[in-house]
């Protein structure tokens, strides 16, 4: 592979990276929320957040684009606040990306406390211990497999996002040319072999992380007494 792809794969690594953690602290309330709420809008939030899986990316990028260019209200607050413009940026496609792959960690973490029983949570309480102590003591452990699920599932993601990447990021070498962009340049240029390398490595990235989850959600079968 060529510098400029080593570059891609570097730069797409550290956004899923990025992207991953953000989306894990953003989502993990949003996800205990919708689980435990018995408010009547709950199922406008919740399609709200799963609203990504429908849109295609190029309107999540438009409006993303009106919102953080120079005259939307997120870009005229960032530049008061002294740190710029977003779009075409590293910080940019942070943003789009957590936005994008948000669904995929909220929804995964929300069947996890879904199936948590209430009765455990009031034998918590029963204990006197606190929300937090529930949460932190009770929930998250017994949600792990949904963690492992939302974390993979949102970096495999950010890594194959095309769409709203390259409308937030442009397709700027060593910024914000990730993999996804940098496989559409070599096919525009017609170099199938570059592209081909590039593609073969996602479809097996795709793969590993596939066989991951399946061997990790893996129900344990309880040998019978012969």
């Amino acid at each position: 592979m060529t510098p400029a792809d080593w570059s891609a794969v570097r730069l797409t690594t550290q956004l899923a990276a990025v992207t991953t953690v953000l989306l894990l602290i953003v989502g993990t309330p949003m996800a205990w929320w919708l689980a435990r709420t018995h408010s009547r809008l709950k199922p406008f939030w919740a399609a709200l957040v799963a609203m990504p899986l429908v849109l295609p990316p190029t309107v999540i990028g438009f409006y993303l684009l009106l919102l953080m260019g120079p005259q939307g209200p997120v870009g005229q607050f960032t530049q008061w606040l002294g740190l710029g413009r977003l779009p075409f940026t590293f910080a940019g496609l942070v943003v789009a990306s957590v936005i994008y792959s948000l669904p995929f960690v909220v929804q995964p973490l929300q069947q996890a406390f879904e199936a948590i029983p209430e009765r455990t949570l009031e034998a918590a309480a029963t204990l006197r211990a606190s929300p937090w102590d529930r949460f932190f003591s009770v929930a998250v452990p017994l949600a792990r497999p949904g963690f492992v699920t939302a974390s993979v599932l949102g970096f495999a993601h950010t890594v194959g996002e095309f769409g709203v990447v390259l409308m937030i990021g442009g397709n700027i070498p060593d910024k914000t040319r990730v993999l996804s962009v940098a496989i559409y340049d070599h096919v525009e240029a017609t170099e199938f072999a570059d592209a081909h390398r590039l593609a073969a490595g996602m479809v097996a990235f795709a793969l590993v992380v596939l066989v991951t989850l399946y061997v990790v959600n893996r129900p344990v079968r309880e040998e019978r007494p012969a």
